[in-house]
């Protein structure tokens, strides 16, 4: 009987050591899957680094305070305007019949395998053999076409099929001749249609970039800057009511809200004085980064597309207000296109009728819809956005609405 309690005191005292180590491996493991877990958590995974030394960490970070406004702002143009190539950001057709652009020295025909997209160019009267070049990139929400980009290696080149919305076609892009070229890509031509491109080479002229630091579309941290210390510190402080570490547009002054706008829709700012075309950051005198060639030039005629600031700024709406920018029209974290009564809600926010009076009699007002933008704002031909149909046609313009608030011809109405 003795012997009988011993074995079961040592079965006991066993079982609860057991017990014991089960409970502290078990303590240890979780605290270290915890500790990992918030480490990642309070550290935002980084995208890219700009050249200030400030973190990307994208958009979707925004998400998680920012429901409404992440969910809206992904619907927009500008978010829209760059993306990776695939099936559902490429609009040009890769069906048979409809996958050729035929010019006068050269084919080009569009071809899927899998899940890939490629440019296959067959020069005319040659022999010679041309690789198809992938289509890597899409430039253009599509909203009136689109262009796409091709890696080869760490160097970005234009491709020559675009794809036009209006004729639902693929056309030569702007600015290429009948016969087959490269164009490559610098990191001005990406500037207004990515939030970051890191340059691999220390100029302007170079096309070699870092694969890995590409942040597609216009999205939150372009307008309110790269936003790692801010998530980091917001993750740490939910209950914080201010937010830190980052940009608010109430915070700057008129011209540096302006300047938001004007870095990508005031033309090419082709001069560039300090760094490259992504150094400028939000906040910062756009004017001490890079400046147009016509700089100063009052009398200078601005096109329609690219330069909506420098018409906006011409307008008398502008200049008789020291409080309007860009978003007194327009929010950029809304799809607003189309939207006839919001624009004019906007337009009689300063125009009510008490000051203003719209002398256009009542079927003329009827015929325009009462769209204060179509006769104010009217679209017009670009000169400088040109696109040509069939290969024997003359160009066609883009027609791209003014920023030159003014009274126009009804003529002009469209």
């Amino acid at each position: 009987m003795g012997v009988f309690k011993v074995v079961n005191k040592r079965k006991f005292y066993t079982n609860i050591i057991i017990a014991l180590l089960g409970l502290v491996i078990s303590c240890v493991i979780y605290y270290c899957k915890n500790v990992k877990i918030e480490s990642d958590y309070y550290t935002p995974t980084i995208l890219a680094t700009h050249d200030s030394g400030e973190h990307f960490v994208g958009s979707v970070s925004c998400r998680e305070c920012h429901a409404d406004v992440y969910e809206s702002h992904i619907e927009t143009a500008h978010f829209k305007t760059s993306g990776i190539a695939d099936s559902q950001n490429i609009k040009g057709s890769f069906k048979e019949g409809e996958n050729t652009l035929d010019l006068n020295d050269v084919t080009f025909n569009m071809l899927s395998k899998g899940d890939s997209f490629f440019q296959h160019t067959k020069i005319k009267n040659r022999s010679i053999e041309i690789l198809p070049s992938k289509f890597d990139i899409v430039i253009g929400s599509g909203i009136r076409g689109q262009t796409y980009l091709s890696w080869r290696k760490d160097e970005l080149f234009q491709l020559q099929a675009s794809y036009y919305t209006p004729t639902n076609s693929w056309v030569n892009s702007p600015g290429f001749p009948s016969y087959s070229v490269e164009r490559p890509i610098r990191d001005a031509c990406l500037k207004c249609h990515l939030t970051y491109a890191k340059n691999s080479e220390n100029t302007p002229k170079g096309n070699r970039f870092d694969r890995g630091q590409m942040i597609y579309g216009i999205d939150c941290e372009r307008c309110h800057g790269p936003s790692a210390k801010h998530v980091a510190y917001q993750r740490e402080n939910p209950k914080a009511l201010e937010g830190k570490f980052v940009v608010k547009m109430d915070t700057l002054l008129r011209q540096q809200r302006l300047d938001l706008c004007a870095q990508c829709h005031s033309g090419l700012r082709g001069v560039l004085l300090k760094g490259n075309a992504f150094s400028y950051l939000p906040g910062d005198d756009l004017s001490k980064h890079s400046q147009n060639l016509d700089n100063g030039n009052l009398n200078e005629k601005l096109d329609v597309h690219g330069n909506q600031y420098g018409l906006l700024v011409k307008s008398k709406c502008f200049k008789e207000t020291d409080v309007m920018d860009c978003n007194t029209c327009h929010n950029p974290h809304k799809k607003e296109r189309g939207n006839v009564n919001d624009f004019n809600l906007k337009c009689i926010g300063c125009h009510d009728g008490k000051t203003t009076t719209c002398k256009v009699d009542k079927t003329e007002a009827d015929h325009t819809g009462n769209n204060c933008v179509k006769c104010h704002m009217p679209t017009t031909p670009s000169t400088v956005m040109m696109v040509q149909l069939p290969k024997d046609s003359l160009e066609t313009s883009f027609n791209i609405r003014t920023h030159l608030i003014d009274i126009y011809a009804k003529e002009l109405w469209r």
